[in-house]
C-alpha cells in the first residue's frame, strides 16, 4: 500500500482563527470558554460555550455568506487554509488534478440553525418567507459539498454522519480511498455550529452539559472528579493529505504520516459507552494493526475525554488496556480547552496529534485539580509534556452518540522533501 502523508493544516476553533493560533493557545493552556451573551442563553441550565474566535463569514462574499450555514462557513474558513498551506492555489493557480482530488469532511448536526432558523420564518411569517437556499444549507453534507465545489473536486466529495465520530471517519474513508488508489489527494476534516438554543436545551436535558455557569473556563474538566459534564463548542479542523510520491513529485512539505485508522461499533446503547469499553478498544487495537504498530510504539494519546463522568472512567480504561501497563504514552485531553466539538472534533484533535508529533510536546489537560482515583494512565496535568526523540506514534480518540468509535494512528515522518 501506499504511505500516505499529511501536507496542509487548517483550522478555527474557539481558541483561535487558525490553526498555528489555536495550537500556540492550547499549549498556553488557554480556555476557549465563556458565557454564552445571547438573549436566549439567559433562562438556559447551560450559559457557557466554546464558541468560534472568530467569524467564519468574515472572508466570505456577503452574498455566499448568506447562502451556507454557518457549520459550511466553517468547512470553507478551515478547509481553505489547509489548502494553501499544502501549497495549492485556486482557480487558474490550482495545480492540483481535479480528477484525482477528493475531500472527505463529516459534521454531526449539520445545518441545524438554517433549520430551525427557517422553521421560525414558516411558523410566523409564512412559507413564501422561506428562503429557497434552505435545503442545500440544512443538509449534514453541505459542508463537505460547499468545501468540495471550492476546491473543484471530482474524485469523490464523502459526508460521514456518525456523531462526535463523524470527522475521524471521514479520515478513515480518505485514507483508504487515497491507499485503493482512487485520488492523489484529499482535503479531510470535520465542521460543526450547534451553538443554539435546541441543542443547548436538548443537551442540558439530557444532563449531558457542564453547569459551572460562574466558571466557565473550569468547567471541561477531563477525568476530574468534579466534572459534571461537556461544553458545547464549534468550529472546523481540516488536514490535507496525499500519496507519498504525490506530495515527494511536487515538493510539498511533509508534517507526518497518516498511518492507520480503526473502526468499531459498541452496540450497546444509543448516547451511553459500553462500559466495558471493548468497542473503544477494538477501534485502537484495529488502528494500530492498520499502522502495523505495537502498542510500545504509542508516545501520546489526544483522548476523546469529553468531560462526561462514565465517558472519562470507561476511555481511561480501554486506554490502558491497550497499550499495558509498561507504556510511556502521554496522555491528554484538549477538550478541557475547546469544548466539544461534536462531528468537528476528531479532526480538530487529529490535527493537535500531528502537531504533538512535529514539536514533540503533548498538550496539557487543563482543570485536572482532583484525578479519579483510579486512573492507571499518565494525563499531562497542567501543563504541556516533552516527547521523546525519535520515531514516534500516536493515537486519536473519537467516540460518538450510536455507538460509533474510531481511532487514528500517525507518525512522525520519515519522508520529507
Amino acid at each position: 500500500m501506499p504511505e500516505i502523508v499529511i501536507t496542509g493544516l487548517g483550522a478555527i476553533t474557539p481558541l483561535g482563527a487558525t490553526a498555528p493560533a489555536t495550537w500556540a493557545a492550547l499549549l498556553e493552556g488557554r480556555s476557549g470558554v465563556g458565557p454564552l451573551d445571547q438573549d436566549w442563553a439567559q433562562d438556559m441550565p447551560c450559559r457557557i460555550g466554546a464558541q468560534a474566535a472568530a467569524d467564519p463569514a468574515a472572508d466570505l462574499e456577503p452574498s455566499q455568506a448568506r447562502r451556507l450555514d454557518r457549520s459550511a462557513q466553517f468547512a470553507l474558513k478551515a478547509g481553505l487554509e489547509a489548502w494553501a498551506d499544502a501549497g495549492f492555489g485556486l482557480g487558474e493557480a490550482n495545480q492540483a488534478d481535479p480528477d484525482r482530488l477528493l475531500v472527505a469532511l463529516g459534521s454531526g448536526i449539520g445545518g441545524l440553525t438554517s433549520l430551525v432558523a427557517n422553521w421560525d420564518l414558516l411558523r410566523d411569517r409564512g412559507p413564501r418567507r422561506v428562503s429557497p437556499f434552505t435545503v442545500p444549507m440544512l443538509m449534514a453534507n453541505a459542508p463537505a459539498a460547499n468545501l468540495g465545489l471550492a476546491l473543484g473536486a471530482r474524485a469523490g466529495v464523502h459526508a460521514p454522519v456518525s456523531a462526535c465520530a463523524s470527522s475521524n471517519e471521514a479520515i478513515a474513508v480518505a485514507l483508504d480511498q487515497l491507499r485503493w488508489g482512487r485520488a492523489d489527494i484529499a482535503v479531510i476534516g470535520g465542521a460543526e455550529a450547534a451553538i443554539h438554543p435546541l441543542p443547548i436545551a436538548a443537551f442540558g436535558q439530557m444532563q449531558a452539559l457542564s453547569r459551572r455557569n460562574d466558571d466557565p473556563a473550569g468547567a471541561s474538566r477531563p477525568w476530574d472528579q468534579g466534572r459534571d459534564g461537556f461544553v458545547m463548542g464549534e468550529g472546523a479542523a481540516c488536514l490535507v493529505a496525499e500519496t507519498l510520491s504525490h506530495a515527494q513529485a511536487r515538493g510539498a512539505r511533509i508534517y507526518a504520516t497518516l498511518a492507520g485508522t480503526g473502526i468499531s461499533a459498541d452496540s450497546h446503547d444509543l448516547v451511553q459507552p459500553d462500559p466495558s469499553g471493548l468497542g473503544q478498544r477494538r477501534a485502537m487495537e484495529k488502528a494500530l494493526l492498520d499502522a502495523r504498530l505495537t502498542p510500545a510504539d504509542i508516545a501520546h494519546v489526544n483522548a476523546h475525554a469529553t468531560s462526561t463522568p462514565q465517558g472519562d472512567a470507561t476511555e481511561a480504561r480501554s486506554i490502558a488496556a491497550v497499550l499495558g501497563p509498561d507504556s510511556r504514552a502521554i496522555v491528554t485531553g484538549t477538550k478541557s480547552m475547546t469544548g466539544h466539538l461534536l462531528g468537528a472534533a476528531g479532526a480538530l484533535e487529529t490535527l493537535f496529534t500531528v502537531l504533538a508529533l512535529i514539536h514533540r510536546v503533548a498538550p496539557p489537560t487543563i482543570n485536572l485539580d482532583c484525578p479519579d482515583a483510579d486512573l492507571t494512565i499518565d494525563i499531562a496535568a497542567g501543563t504541556a509534556r516533552t516527547l521523546p526523540d525519535g520515531d514516534l506514534a500516536a493515537l486519536n480518540n473519537s467516540f460518538g452518540f450510536g455507538g460509533h468509535n474510531v481511532a487514528v494512528a500517525v507518525t512522525n515522518a520519515h519522508s520529507t522533501v
